[in-house]
């Protein structure tokens, strides 16, 4: 029976270095070492020797069971490698073939439009200022004459961050900086995000403003009236329509709504109707007190537009919010 054993041995260990795939070696491991292998079959034979001979061939079977499960592991481990390599392989690109270009981002369509206004407005003479998103409800508020039981200051209007601080509702503020630091005159305009509590198909809670201020002496509403017209033929069109409405706001006196002939399409439908997209007027006297101007010297105009509302009425978009999807069918258009 030790014969057979060595006999076992020799065949099983020709065949296992002779293996060329995982499969061969798993065939191999079941024809020798499965409940029905040979090697099996032989360690139960063991019971059927002599008594005196069983100690023998029984470590002979165990050693030969030991050898060839440390020689399948061997040769797995070894094919395993082989094989993953060989995918590897056949998975390498071409490198002789062109490579491929990524595909080309462009500036959203706010950031293009706001970089064309502040271009507009900058062959006008006007410079840009910036100012804190975060701001104190002294400049947000109380320096542009806004009283205290103004709706515009209560929460369902504005974002409170914490007691006397706001996220800004309108970049006005950044006017007031500026007025503080520097003496007349003054040509300014302030572009950035604002904060409100509202929302529908024209209103974000985010959306992006710019303001323009000019301060000097003489300045009339005729001037402001000018200015825009320039600006938005400029921006949207020699045929644009535009309306000035009368409208009150604390900062500016007179003051007007701007609003530009919108055309949109709904349910398959064509519409048209006019679209606010900024507010205007004189700077109020009370304003040029807090920046420390005379105000009986000195008169001035300001105005702050709604950038996606601009670009609602030159792209006939009808829902500001999809500026802020992510919809790369929508932002590619442009």
């Amino acid at each position: 029976m030790l014969e057979t054993i060595e006999k076992l041995r020799a065949q099983a260990l020709a065949e296992i270095a002779g293996a060329t795939s995982l499969r061969d070696a798993e065939d191999l491991r079941v024809k020798y070492l499965g409940r029905k292998g040979e090697l099996t079959g032989l360690l139960r034979s063991v019971s059927e020797a002599p008594q005196d001979r069983r100690p023998a061939l029984g470590k002979a079977a165990n050693e030969l069971k030991n050898a060839l499960s440390a020689a399948l592991e061997e040769r797995t481990a070894t094919l395993s490698a082989s094989e993953s390599a060989a995918k590897s392989a056949e998975n390498l690109p071409d490198l002789s073939l062109p490579g491929r270009r990524p595909p080309k981002g462009h500036l959203h369509l706010v950031s293009q439009v706001t970089d064309e206004i502040i271009e507009i407005l900058g062959e006008l003479g006007f410079q840009v200022a910036t100012g804190p998103e975060v701001e104190t409800e002294y400049y947000n508020f109380d320096a542009l004459n806004t009283p205290d039981d103004h709706p515009a200051r209560d929460s369902h209007d504005t974002f409170f961050v914490a007691p006397g601080t706001v996220l800004r509702t309108h970049t006005s503020p950044v006017q007031m900086r500026v007025m503080e630091r520097c003496k007349p005159p003054v040509a300014v305009v302030a572009p950035g995000r604002v904060y409100r509590v509202d929302a529908d198909s024209t209103h974000s809670p985010m959306f992006y403003q710019v303001e323009g201020l000019l301060v000097d002496e003489g300045v009339s509403f005729a001037d402001l009236k000018g200015t825009l017209m320039h600006f938005l033929k400029r921006l949207l069109g020699g045929n644009v329509k535009v309306r000035f409405n009368p409208h009150f706001f604390p900062f500016t006196e007179p003051s007007a709504e701007i609003h530009v002939l919108w055309t949109s399409e709904r349910g398959g439908q064509t519409q048209e109707r006019l679209l606010e997209i900024g507010g205007c007027g004189m700077v109020h006297p009370r304003v040029f007190e807090y920046a420390g101007y005379d105000y009986e010297r000195y008169t001035g105009f300001a105005f702050g537009m709604g950038v996606e509302r601009i670009a609602m009425a030159r792209h006939q978009i009808n829902s500001i919010h999809h500026f802020y999807e992510g919809d790369l069918r929508f932002l590619e258009q442009f």
